[in-house]
């Protein structure tokens, strides 16, 4: 800088300055104010992108502000589980249920000897125990004969239809259709399309269980259903995991009624989405749009979203299996029993009344699952 930028200045022997002095803004030139503003000016740039470039990390990294393009996927059907061999693509899970219940799983051969379950062409069925009472021989007095299956096949990120013609209900039953790796749980994850407990009035429940470092609070969603909690984690709060809950015609009586429906759940990296599909005319929920090739992002807003803006979908959820089950007390039952409605305890009614079972049956079409090809 020149010597005809400021004047010199000069100081006498009690410290006071000229009117020259160099720090006197009056002194200065137009070329050094035209300085100073640049400075300010590069100044605020600086701090505005640093501000816009910490957003857009945010939000490219699944911040409160992002919400994900669930673009058109190309479907191609992979599997279908249908008709007289519907069960044939199924293990008989029957040792000690995790969840708690009052129940015994049985293998194969107790199932074909209780007709607690059977396929037709067009249907099948899995179902409680209605005939063994206290007189039998063996009685229920240890827990009830049920069903959970698991699929035989594990599968990866997809769309998956299944139509389900009668969902259980009844005190003391907890029935869900989810999907989770059996082995590897809860590492693998857990995701709960069709669930509920006694006699399922208050809609269906989807939910997430995983690991930590998975939530659903405070972010973006677009769906129809009521948010519940919004920590996925499962120990959190007893491994409510983060959820959603549907209208009653989503499950239970009244979907029942309708004729039922077809639930789709859409699992991708974008995030995880379930729609509940009324049979065609049958109000309540909507009809499953007529197609040969299946296009989520036409249906409009799903039931349950849980989108993967504060969840890496891929590290939570892995090598899916297909599990139906209908649990008889268990952990979540007896946790509502005394506001359920529902008369003495759960083991002791569940043990004692066989016939309070009658609508305590899975009624399916077919399961489709498909990948993006």
């Amino acid at each position: 800088m020149g010597r005809s930028d400021f004047a010199v200045s000069t100081y006498d022997a009690g410290g006071s300055s000229d009117s020259g002095s160099a720090w006197n803004p009056k002194n200065w030139t137009r070329r050094i104010w035209l300085i100073i503003a640049t400075v300010i000016v590069l100044i605020v740039v600086v701090i505005v992108g640093a501000v816009v470039g910490v957003r857009a990390t945010r939000d490219n990294n699944g911040g409160n502000n992002s919400y994900p393009d669930y673009f058109k996927l190309n479907y191609t059907l992979i599997d279908t589980y249908s008709g007289t061999s519907f069960f044939d693509k199924f293990n008989y899970f029957n040792t000690y249920d995790p969840a708690g219940g009052f129940v015994h799983y049985v293998d194969p051969s107790y199932a074909g000897q209780y007709n607690l379950t059977y396929a037709t062409p067009s249907t099948a069925l899995i179902r409680v125990d209605t005939t063994v009472g206290p007189g039998s021989e063996p009685d229920a007095s240890t827990g009830r004969f049920s069903v959970r299956l698991e699929s035989k096949a594990q599968y990866g990120p997809g769309l998956f239809l299944f139509d389900v013609k009668h969902t259980p209900y009844g005190c003391g039953t907890w029935p869900a259709l989810w999907l989770t790796d059996p082995a590897n749980w809860p590492t693998n994850g857990e995701i709960d399309i069709m669930e509920a407990v006694n006699g399922a009035t208050s809609g269906n429940l989807v939910a997430l269980h995983t690991t930590d470092d998975c939530s659903m609070g405070d972010i973006q969603r677009q769906m129809a259903g009521t948010a519940g909690q919004g920590d996925c984690h499962n120990a959190t709060n007893s491994n409510t995991g983060c959820t959603v809950t549907g209208p009653g015609a989503t499950y239970g009586p009244e979907f029942n009624k309708a004729g039922g429906g077809v639930v789709a759940l859409e699992w991708r990296n974008e995030g995880i989405r379930v729609w509940v599909f009324g049979r065609e005319g049958s109000g309540g929920v909507r009809s499953l749009p007529v197609g040969t090739s299946p296009d989520p992002s036409a249906w409009g807003r799903p039931l349950a979203d849980f989108p993967a803006t504060n969840c890496d979908m891929g590290r939570h959820f892995r090598n899916q299996s297909i599990v139906v089950n209908i649990d008889l007390c268990g952990y979540l039952t007896e946790a509502v029993w005394e506001s359920s409605g529902c008369p003495s305890t759960c083991t002791d009614y569940v043990a004692n009344n066989p016939l309070a079972f009658g609508n305590a049956f899975w009624e399916f079409g077919a399961f489709q699952v498909f990948e993006a090809r």
